[in-house]
Parts: C-alpha cells; structure tokens; sequence
C-alpha cells in the first residue's frame, strides 16, 4: 500500500501543540496534537552517541527537534545542525531547541539538496533517524505529515551517503532503524563507512528485536563488531500499569544519562 505524503508548510499555531517533558524534565519540548510525536527511538539514538564538548553535530531528518534537544541537554558546548525537509517541523524544532537555549540551526531542506551552509562544513558525528518504512509498505496514519516521518522514498542508501560526505575523517555516523531494514542499511554502511557496530534493541529480553542501532566510521578500518542486545523493558510481558523499563533504560530516558555501545572487549551490559 502506498503512502500518500503531504509536506507540513503551515507552522504550527500553539493550539496544535502540546509542551512535553523529556529527560525528567531537563528538556521541555513543543509537539503537534496530531502529526509526528517524538517517543523513545530519538532519545535513545541521541544518548548513544559519544560526543565531547566542542564536537559539532549534524542530523539528519530532524522532525522537531528532539534528538539534537536531549544529546544538547546531555553535551554543553557542542555545536548541532539539523535538516528538515518539513518546514512546519524545521520551524517547530529551531523553537524548540531556542527555547532550551541550546546552540543549534535547522534548515529546510531536502536531503538531496542540502543548503550551502551545510555543504561546506564537516561534523564529529551525524545522526539520523530515517523514516521506518518503504512507501511500498507503509501503512498511511491519520496525519498526513505523519505520514512523511513514517514513510519515504529516499532508499536508505542515501541518508548514508549524505551522512558519509558530511563527516570529518574519523567521524561517525550512528542511525536507528527498524530491524526488518538492517541489511539494506548495513549494505549502505559498509560502503562508505568502517567500523561498523550493531546493537539490536528488544523489547523484551524473550522477544525478537525490532530495533538496532548502527554506527560506524569514516575512513576507518576494524573488524565489524555485533553487540548482545540491548533490552527496553523487564519481564516476560506487561503485566501491571505503568512502565517497566530496564534501570539503564529508565536511566537514559528520564535523565541525561548516556547510554555507550558496549565494550566490546567485555560484551556485558548492565541493564537491570
């Protein structure tokens, strides 16, 4: 089934948004009542990436803001970017992150047509967070601007040329996608970027992973490392109200609290 997308022009009126708290509050983020809503994957995705104060930053696809929101809130002094074809949630996102006093600038544009500004410049890491689903597969939801975050026509083979490009030598590269798409990402990665990792996400630790990041770096040489999954939430199943995430999981989402890829010399997570 097709997936009809519609660009978001008109900016959001603030009767369309809600103002939600993430990282237990050390972020305050501006969302539409009916449209893209930031969940748990850009949190993740930005709490995995190892930047040092004074690295710039660049994502990819950015919606409104949250990733670059919570690795800001996590990292003082970085410096981020972010793309986004929408220019209701390009404008949505710069709010956003003014409003969290963090240093960053969006622009509005398409991946295949990147501003000058961005062009010329090269990044410590690149981020990204691709739409999960193939045109061909998706299943359209209500908004239709949803829709486009959802869904896309760009293979993923692109965003990672993109990203490539734009990186420092050395620099990484680290995306979340939906497990059903790792090869075609991974293929991706092997052939602009090295050292590749993977650390696939499950639900729960009896269940099969729906999730993975990926990272790797560029101009870089080493072996290809897979790490042992990395568990969202306690328990066979939901068994009561409320959450049941893992201690390290509640951790990341609650606080600015970095979540790094396992060592791969040791391969233990400590989860809880």
């Amino acid at each position: 089934m097709n997936t009809v997308c519609v660009l978001r022009i008109d900016p959001f009126s603030d009767d369309d948004l809600t103002s939600d708290d993430f990282l237990g509050g050390a972020v305050r983020l501006w969302q539409p009542k009916k449209g893209y809503r930031a969940g748990a994957d850009p949190v993740l995705l930005a709490a995995s990436v190892p930047a040092v104060e004074g690295d710039t930053v660049l994502e990819l696809g950015c919606g409104g803001g949250a990733a670059l929101a919570c690795l800001s809130a996590r990292v003082s002094g970085i410096t981020a970017t972010g793309v986004e074809m929408q220019p209701a949630y390009a404008a949505l996102a710069q709010r956003n992150l003014d409003q969290n006093a963090m240093r960053a600038t969006i622009h509005c544009a398409d991946l295949t047509d990147l501003p000058a500004e961005v062009k010329s410049r090269r990044f410590a890491h690149v981020i990204a967070n691709p739409p999960y689903f193939e045109n061909t597969r998706a299943v359209a939801p209500s908004a239709p601007d949803r829709a486009m975050a959802r869904s896309g026509e760009l293979p993923l083979a692109k965003w990672v040329s993109v990203a490539s490009k734009r990186l420092v030598p050395g620099g990484m590269a680290t995306f979340i996608q939906r497990i059903d798409r790792l090869p075609e990402l991974m293929s991706a990665f092997y052939a602009t970027l090295g050292a590749l990792e993977l650390w696939p996400i499950q639900p729960r630790a009896n269940r099969p992973a729906r999730l993975f990041l990926l990272r790797g770096r560029k101009e870089a040489r080493a072996a290809f490392v897979s790490h042992p999954p990395l568990v969202l939430h306690r328990g066979d199943s939901h068994e009561k109200d409320g959450d049941s995430y893992t201690s390290l999981v509640s951790k990341v989402l609650r606080s600015a609290q970095p979540l790094p890829f396992p060592d791969p010399k040791s391969h233990q997570i400590r989860q809880g």
